[in-house]
């Protein structure tokens, strides 16, 4: 792999950038591995590389299983923000966590992830929801985060062009954390299979899973479209391990195993984004009242881009409906009035995996070597480095460590719900 530099930027440029590397094998499947993470998105690509680069000592065979393209699902199906602004035990330390991780991973990977720490703006509407925000920025400063509360005059010389005269939601101030901005979802694909790749690992693309084979409580191998990928077996350093990480296909793989139903259910969740725009906003806006819920960066091409609700139908489609469309419009509209002459270049959509209290799951599953990371909500982006520190940890160690203790799927028999909005059984609403 060759290593990037301002000097290597300069000599390739002077040999017509001819001698640059390629960034990752496209491995064809060996007959076996000690472990094999059957995804290669974001959540998948970033347990590989923390397997091997924290876990791995050049000892472990690992591969990483995609579908169809590196980065084809939910990692290139958002809008990039990058947060950790959560209050309650769990997902206090493990969001605040995958922040520090995000502050310094260009340098770790050796590779531009575009992250920009440009502020992240909840708007407040109500003096009972300036108290409920000031409950949590409260939390987040006294266990170790930054968070500060905005008066609507502070707001106002920071970003100007809201509507503040004549808003369908009167604006009177905002919660702010500095910290927080938004990064490239391709860049942070491709710097962790770069680095990945150059730690000894299979990145193994277009290989569908289409079944496994068990062993009593053991999977023994995954059955995909191209052959049979044995894992652990003749050869294995340590007995073999499974790990699935698919965001919304996670309940179709639970099911190829054997295991019936997981707690969550798949929604749909649109991303809009406009023509390119002289600099507009320097910040990330959001904002949910009254029934609407929506949030707007500027992407570093000039590109307003934006999202709201889910569509709340069960689907495991890529694409959205017009009613969406219109209900994300229209919050646009109301919050910044500038954009209405503005034009939409194009809007996709990515699967959710909605869990029933919108926090995660990543734990040991009934089966010996299988391991899960499902049920992101809408946290899956953000969440992407530690997601993949913590998951290779678990598979390394199988044990959780005290941070995601709770990420599992008994926490609901125990009584545990980790429901950061407040609001109740229902995957849905939680936003």
């Amino acid at each position: 792999m060759t290593r990037y530099s301002a000097w290597s930027v300069f000599t390739n440029g002077l040999a017509g950038q001819r001698r640059w590397k390629r960034v990752w094998r496209d491995a064809a499947p060996k007959e076996g591995y000690d472990i094999v993470i059957v995804g290669g998105g974001l959540h998948g690509l970033a347990t590989a590389y923390y397997l091997a680069a924290n876990h791995g000592d050049g000892a472990r065979r690992i591969a990483v299983l995609e579908k169809g393209w590196l980065g084809g699902g939910n990692a290139g199906r958002n809008t990039t923000i990058v947060r950790s602004n959560y209050m309650l035990p769990g997902n206090r330390a493990f969001y605040e966590h995958s922040l520090k991780l995000w502050e310094n991973l260009s340098h770790a990977l050796n590779y531009n992830v575009m992250f920009s720490q440009r502020a992240h703006i909840t708007l407040l509407h109500t003096p009972a929801a300036r108290d409920a925000a000031a409950r949590r920025y409260n939390t987040m400063r006294l266990t170790g985060a930054d968070g500060e509360l905005w008066s609507l005059a502070q707001l106002k010389r920071q970003v100007p062009h809201l509507n503040y005269d004549n808003a369908r939601f009167p604006i009177i101030g905002a919660a702010v954390q500095q910290r927080a901005g938004t990064a490239r979802h391709d860049a942070v694909a491709w710097g962790y299979a770069r680095a990945a790749d150059a730690l000894g690992v299979d990145i193994i693309q277009n290989c569908e899973v289409t079944g496994f084979t068990r062993d009593d409580n053991r999977v023994t191998a995954v059955q995909t479209n191209r052959g049979v990928i044995n894992i652990g077996g003749a050869g294995a350093k340590t007995p073999g391990k499974l790990g699935i990480a698919v965001a919304g296909n996670s309940s179709r793989l639970w099911s190829l195993a054997g295991l019936g139903k997981l707690p969550i259910e798949t929604h749909l969740l649109q991303a809009f984004v406009t023509e390119a725009l002289k600099p507009l906003l320097d910040q990330v806006v959001v904002f949910g009242v009254g029934g609407a819920h929506f949030y707007i960066s500027q992407s570093d091409k000039g590109g307003m881009v934006f999202g709201g609700d889910l569509d709340w139908y069960k689907s495991y489609a890529q694409r959205g409906n017009l009613a969406a469309v219109q209900d994300v419009a229209e919050a646009a509209t109301s919050i910044l009035p500038c954009l209405g002459r503005v034009r939409l270049l194009r809007h996709w959509g990515g699967l959710m995996d909605m869990s029933m209290d919108g926090s995660p799951f990543i734990c040991k599953t009934p089966l010996a070597n299988l391991y899960l990371n499902a049920g992101w909500n809408y946290g899956g982006f953000k969440a992407s480095p530690a997601s993949g520190w913590y998951f290779a940890d678990l598979i390394a160690n199988d044990r959780p460590d005290p941070v995601i203790a709770d990420f599992d799927l008994k926490r609901f028999r125990r009584g545990v719900n980790i429901d950061e909005r407040g609001a109740g059984p229902d995957p849905k609403l939680h936003g």
